[in-house]
């Protein structure tokens, strides 16, 4: 009977696939909302809800506390620092992600900005475009052949970007302070204790570390001064973990030679953001983990990541709270 189905609820950006796995349970009731609704209006539906996907909605203590008969909670990408996890687990919720569902995604972006940097695919574009084909050998490229490159964080998305990377003959060196050097090394890579010391030498950083106390602002000015002159570097992980005005004066005085942001410290990015003035900066509105083949995996991922915790057979690999499980 409709009184004994669970609830959950998906956002209506999900995946159609993922849409469609939840709908073929008849023992859920599956409820589309908005992705963009608001606090005052999501509460009240939360009220009888079992599960829940989340897409950019926060999710937070005072979610939790309007959420009584709550059982998961369930992010559609990796990131979670929308979500108050403490607020989760005092309550034995177990916060679920997407795996590596959207992991190579994130990790082609990552590695296609490394290369429009490094190849000044922006300024050749408008070379052409503009009529300046005589100014070609002005501001020519450079090969990634033996460069230097510093990946921050060693999850399922930095080892596939090292992966990339290594590819095309670059040293690639790997700062995780949770990662084994050992297990860094038997990966083909250098292991790096660290930052400071390796960013001297560094043409390239890329950022695949999560966002949390320990890395907001974690490229500021001190930072920034300790890299190369002429370095890039790139982040597809979340804003805030690069200090936005530390990085446009590094841009602007040319000690950075330039960035590419998938991610933005306020989302969307304001039009006056200064970075957005410099042609040294190459942008995207948080997509690099949504290609047409990203949606759809995580959608299903999501949906039985939910359904895994409701039936009692908990994807315990995908818990970012595996001890909520007991």
């Amino acid at each position: 009977m409709a009184t004994n189905k669970r609830k959950v609820m998906l956002p209506h950006t999900m995946g159609k696939a993922g849409i469609a796995l939840m709908q073929s349970r008849e023992d859920i009731e599956t409820i589309i909302y908005p992705a963009t609704i608001s606090q005052a209006d999501l509460l009240p539906k939360l009220a009888d809800v079992s599960g829940i996907a989340l897409s950019g909605t926060p999710y937070k203590q005072t979610e939790m506390d309007a959420s009584p008969a709550m059982q998961v909670v369930a992010r559609i990408g990796v990131g979670y620092d929308a979500v108050e996890v403490p607020a989760l687990t005092a309550r034995r919720v177990p916060l679920m992600v997407a795996g590596t569902a959207n992991s190579t995604s994130v990790a082609e972006q990552a590695f296609h900005l490394i290369i429009a940097l490094a190849k000044k695919n922006r300024h050749m574009d408008a070379l052409v475009k503009d009529d300046k084909w005589h100014a070609r050998h002005a501001e020519p490229p450079m090969e990634l052949s033996g460069k230097n490159i510093v990946i921050v964080g060693f999850g399922r998305i930095g080892t596939r970007t090292a992966r990339r990377c290594a590819a095309f003959d670059m040293n690639v060196q790997i700062f995780d302070p949770y990662v084994k050097a050992e297990t860094i090394s038997a990966a083909g890579y250098t292991p790096v204790a660290n930052l400071d010391a390796a960013l001297p030498a560094a043409d390239i950083v890329c950022i695949h570390c999560p966002k949390n106390p320990e890395t907001v602002n974690m490229f500021d000015a001190r930072r920034f001064g300790l890299m190369k002159k002429g370095a890039f570097i790139v982040n597809t992980a979340r804003g805030g973990i690069i200090n936005e005005p530390a990085l446009y004066a590094a841009l602007k005085s040319g000690h950075i030679a330039g960035a590419g942001l998938d991610v933005f410290e306020q989302e969307p990015t304001p039009k006056d953001n200064p970075l957005l003035t410099l042609d040294t900066v190459i942008s995207s509105p948080h997509m690099a983990g949504v290609t047409v083949e990203a949606i759809e995996a995580m959608a299903v991922a999501t949906s039985q990541n939910i359904l895994s915790v409701l039936d009692g057979k908990p994807n315990k690999e995908n818990a970012i709270n595996p001890e909520v499980f007991g």
